[in-house]
């Protein structure tokens, strides 16, 4: 049989991009290894860790957070962003370095939008730390970063969930992992997060999370309003070129920068793809045949 293309498309969502780990670890226990890899916002970032073999480290790393370290990365000034991108980003210096995206054994796209055009880039080439943190730019959240002249911010703004993008890197067979697809509507009681010392993070620490009762804050209203973007554009996108096989967690009532829930966002990636069984094995029944 011939050797079928395959095109993971990882998709946008911050936090609950920490089920992209899930979803790859139960990918490779199917023993599937795909072709190009293309990444939107968090999408970008764990693809590269994955492409990297770095993903057990990110997961680990991930597993540890909790509401007051994420904090500790708040700046202040908020010169184009809350989140110090330079100190979180620390992290991923120190296991992938000045890696190049070209120098990937598999084709890796990162994408981005840049801020004065609203143009989709791909980041093919250069620094995969910085493609990685381009496409990952949350306006508000991660301050915009500069590549080759271009001020670049959140990949999700343009292309969600980067089907096309696979496609156009020859992918025959192409997985979407839609974060997105559960979102609208969701909300869960909103707790005040305890502290390593057992007490309440107050103030920034819950507006992390979804509201449901009362008046939102500032930040509740940016945070959602890019949920709705979210849903609204990768609806669009998925309706004009679906994926022949789409990996949906249903992580519609965790919030975009609830970061300390990696445990269960990674199981319930795993679950997606035990759910998605049947459409696999059909799209690879199918392109089997096609390929006689």
């Amino acid at each position: 049989m011939a050797h079928i293309r395959i095109g993971l498309a990882l998709g946008s969502g911050v936090a609950r991009g920490w089920a992209h780990l899930g979803v790859l670890k139960a990918i490779d226990r199917l023993g599937l290894v795909p072709d190009v890899v293309a990444g939107s916002s968090i999408g970008a970032l764990v693809g590269g860790f994955y492409l990297a073999g770095h993903a057990d480290a990110l997961e680990e790393w991930a597993r540890g957070l909790t509401t007051l370290k994420m904090l500790r990365y708040l700046k202040l000034p908020l010169n184009g962003g809350m989140i110090s991108g330079s100190r979180l980003f620390g992290e991923a210096d120190h296991y992938l370095g000045d890696l190049a995206i070209e120098d990937m054994k598999t084709p890796f796209v990162a994408v981005a939008t840049d801020l004065w055009t609203g143009h989709e880039i791909w980041l093919r080439e250069g620094r995969a730390v910085n493609a990685m943190r381009a496409s990952l730019s949350l306006p508000g959240v991660f301050k915009p970063l500069r590549v080759n002249g271009h001020w670049l911010v959140d990949g999700a703004l343009v292309n969600p969930v980067p089907v096309s993008v696979c496609r156009a890197l020859g992918a025959e067979m192409v997985i979407a992992v839609n974060l997105n697809a559960d979102i609208m509507g969701k909300a869960h009681e909103t707790e005040e997060p305890p502290n390593e010392n057992g007490e309440s993070a107050k103030s920034l620490a819950s507006s992390f999370r979804h509201f449901r009762h009362g008046e939102p804050s500032t930040f509740n209203v940016m945070v959602t309003s890019l949920n709705i973007i979210q849903d609204r554009i990768a609806r669009s996108r998925l309706a004009g070129d679906p994926p022949d096989v789409s990996i949906n967690p249903r992580i519609g009532h965790i919030g975009l920068l609830e970061f300390d829930r990696a445990d269960e966002l990674i199981a319930v990636g795993e679950q997606a793809v035990d759910r998605a069984m049947p459409e696999i094995r059909d799209a690879i029944s199918v392109f089997s045949a096609l390929h006689g």
